[in-house]
């Protein structure tokens, strides 16, 4: 259960649709063990941020990262891009309009079109 304070989520959380895509693209990828994903906010876009999602087996835990599991992942969070994360919920989307992982940013107050930019 992720930690909230005033009812908002205090971490960066991932629904069990995208945990299980994120485990099937780990094992294509030969990674059966330590499945992680590092999700970061990077300049660009149209809107003046992009997300950047990386699966991984090297899930290390470092000062400079905020690990959390969930659904038999870890998810990893650099502390720079955490600010812009907090309460992101990372999903899976298969519907009519586009196959893909989808952030629902609370903090995003613009985002673009397409949904893999947006601004504070």
């Amino acid at each position: 259960m992720p930690v909230t304070q005033d009812g908002v989520k205090m971490t960066v959380t991932v629904s069990e649709k995208a945990a299980e895509k994120i485990k099937y693209f780990a094992l294509k990828d030969g990674i059966e063990e330590n499945v992680g994903v590092r999700v970061a906010v990077k300049g660009g876009g149209c809107s003046g941020l992009t997300y950047d999602l990386k699966i991984t087996g090297d899930v290390t835990d470092t000062e400079t990262e905020k690990v959390v599991e969930q659904h038999g992942i870890k998810v990893i969070v650099d502390k720079k891009s955490y600010i812009y994360l907090v309460g992101t919920e990372l999903d899976f989307s298969d519907g009519l309009n586009g196959k893909g992982f989808v952030f629902e940013n609370p903090n995003a107050k613009k985002a673009c079109g397409c949904g893999t930019s947006f601004s504070v």
